[in-house]
C-alpha cells in the first residue's frame, strides 16, 4: 500500500485563505519572527499572487519586477505596500524567477 502525502495546494489555501490549487505553482516561507508568505502562479496568469502573515493575508499581485529597493529610505525593501526584509524578497525573487515560464510572454 502506497502512502500518498496530503497534497500542500489545499493547505496553503487554507492558511492564507486563497484560491489554490493544483494547477499553482506554490511556494512557502517562514521568516524569523515565525511570519508565514505564500506564493501562488497560476499558468497564463500576468501576476503571481503573495500572501504574508503579517499583513493579515491579504494579497498582493506580484511579477517580474515588483520587489523594489527605496535608496531614499535607508534600503527599504518593497513589494507593492507591503515591506519585506531581504531573506523575504530573496525567496520571492526565487519564487518569481522558478515559476517565470508560467506567465505569458515568458520563457
Amino acid at each position: 500500500m502506497k502512502n500518498n502525502p496530503p497534497a500542500i495546494e489545499p493547505l496553503l489555501a487554507r492558511l492564507s485563505g486563497g484560491a489554490i490549487t493544483g494547477k499553482d505553482y506554490v511556494g512557502y516561507f517562514q521568516n524569523e519572527h515565525g511570519e508565514e508568505l505564500v506564493f501562488a502562479q497560476r499558468r497564463g496568469e500576468k501576476t503571481a499572487r503573495l500572501w504574508h502573515s503579517d499583513a493579515e493575508w491579504q494579497m498582493f499581485r506580484v511579477g517580474d519586477h515588483s520587489i523594489r529597493v527605496d535608496s531614499m529610505m535607508d534600503g527599504i525593501i518593497t513589494v507593492d505596500d507591503l515591506i519585506v526584509n531581504r531573506a523575504e524578497a530573496t525567496w520571492l525573487s526565487s519564487c518569481l524567477a522558478a515559476s517565470r515560464h508560467l506567465r505569458p510572454g515568458r520563457a
